[in-house]
């Protein structure tokens, strides 16, 4: 074998294409070889003209593989499965990726913030938050995502595409997370719960607004004014305030509000319609608060308190009129008697006292009075309406004030105190009659002999003696 090693480097007869021998030296034969295998190595790639193409679509494929994993999208079929889940993909490389939801794997970091991902597009989306890159953009308003599917959902508040509707109403939607939480409407399921105080939310956002209320948060900071509030949506409206901006007008009477919850509350002035309603007289209002003002009016609450006179209010603004009164804050003062108030609505009710006005009547009997609801308490006199019951004892009375006093007769509470004697009262009206006793003061006068009384009921049993209906 070695003698046939040694003989490659000898002369060699071939014969070309005329028949003739000829003669080449080995090193020749070589490169010539070398030169014919190139060739054909190169004829054999695949070109792009030779490309093979998808028969349903066109598609150009560099291979057959190429073609076969193509072709999957057109059948459907999804040959890598997960056994445990039930997914399926098209491609092996997706079910890698799928795999790491099960194994926790995120072999992709951020190099800012040490935050991991499972695929390194998922990074690099990431990485747009720290260089502020949103390659993505409206051309209609100029506005830029990070992702295209942000982007395209964008586009539908141009369009007014809503390709989600509900099946229960009809009501569209840009995004099928807008109907999911809709839907949760319907089917009345709250799945986000405090805690704290069982209160229970469709959506998560809503969750995280009402906790602030017991953590006491308000992370809204207005710079103007260094006010907080727990909502961003407050702190703009609260802006406006600063600014004097009113953005939402009403296309009925022009009238301008600094929010849009504002507008929608103004417009049930035009549209009558009063959506809450109290369950237990049918009486409705415009407002959520005052509705839970009413109902005060049946369970006779009234849980603020004034520190100074112990008087009570079913509101807290009530209240803080009031203190008013006593710190003689922003006060206004009847030229009439002098009387002290907090409010000018207040005065000029008092006022109609001085100068006899009374423009509310009763259209059964004619009785006029100064104030609205002097009126209604009236009329239940002709209807006999008593809404407000004791829910101790069943008795019914017609004011919520007398409902309240009723109930310390069986609690055997006495908030008002005398300052001089001690003595203690279910009301404050016993209190301020009790009172003269010290004073002296006797403010009912008999209008036939002028004796003075300080109790009505004593001045009422007097005028008996003068019709005769005693002896």
């Amino acid at each position: 074998r070695g003698g046939d090693l040694s003989n490659t480097r000898e002369r060699r007869d071939y014969h070309g294409s005329s028949g003739e021998p000829q003669h080449h030296d080995a090193n020749e034969s070589e490169k010539s070889l070398s030169r014919f295998y190139h060739l054909k190595k190169h004829q054999q790639r695949p070109t792009r003209k030779k490309s093979i193409c998808c028969s349903d679509c066109g598609k150009h494929c560099k291979s057959s593989s190429e073609l076969k994993i193509h072709q999957r999208t057109h059948t459907g079929e999804k040959s890598h499965h997960y056994f445990d889940c039930g997914k399926s993909y098209l491609r092996l490389k997706a079910l890698k990726v799928h795999l790491r939801i099960h194994t926790g794997e995120k072999p992709y970091s951020s190099d800012q913030c040490g935050r991991s991902f499972t695929t390194s597009f998922s990074l690099t989306l990431h990485q747009r938050i720290h260089t502020g890159e949103k390659s993505h953009h409206c051309f209609d308003c100029g506005k830029s995502y990070l992702r295209l599917t942000a982007l395209k959902v964008h586009l539908r508040i141009h369009t007014g595409e809503k390709p989600y509707s509900s099946d229960q109403c009809g009501r569209s939607f840009t995004t099928s997370f807008s109907l999911t939480l809709h839907q949760r409407i319907h089917t009345g399921e709250k799945s986000h719960h405090c805690f704290d105080c069982g209160k229970s939310y469709l959506r998560l956002t809503a969750l995280k607004v009402h906790l602030r209320i017991h953590t006491g948060e308000k992370p809204y900071s207005c710079t103007q004014c260094g006010k907080s509030f727990t909502q961003l949506s407050n702190l703009l409206s609260h802006q406006r305030t600063h600014t004097g901006e009113k953005p939402y007008s009403c296309d009925q009477c022009g009238k301008t509000y600094i929010s849009s919850c504002h507008l929608t509350r103004h417009q049930r002035v035009h549209t009558g319609e009063k959506p809450y309603s109290c369950n237990q007289c049918g009486k409705s209002f415009t407002r959520p608060d005052s509705l839970i003002l009413h109902q005060r009016t049946h369970t006779g609450e009234k849980q603020y308190s004034c520190d100074q006179c112990g008087k009570s209010f079913a509101a807290s603004g009530s209240l803080t009129l009031h203190q008013k009164t006593h710190t003689g804050e922003n006060s206004l003062h009847c030229s009439d008697c002098g009387k002290i108030f907090s409010t000018s609505q207040n005065m000029k009710k008092h006022q109609k006292t001085h100068t006899g006005e009374k423009p509310y009547s009763c259209n059964q009997c004619g009785k006029s009075f100064t104030r609205s609801n002097g009126l209604i308490l009236h009329q239940r006199t002709h209807t006999g309406e008593k809404p407000y019951s004791c829910t101790q004892c069943g008795k019914s009375f017609t004011q919520s004030s007398n409902l309240l006093s009723h109930q310390r007769t069986h609690t055997g509470e006495k908030p008002y105190s005398c300052n001089q004697c001690g003595n203690s009262f279910s009301t404050s009206s016993y209190l301020t009659i009790h009172q003269r006793t010290h004073t002296g003061e006797k403010q009912y006068s008999c209008s036939q002999c002028g004796t003075r009384f300080s109790w009505l009921t004593s001045l009422v049993s007097h005028q008996r003696t003068h019709t005769g209906e005693i002896s």
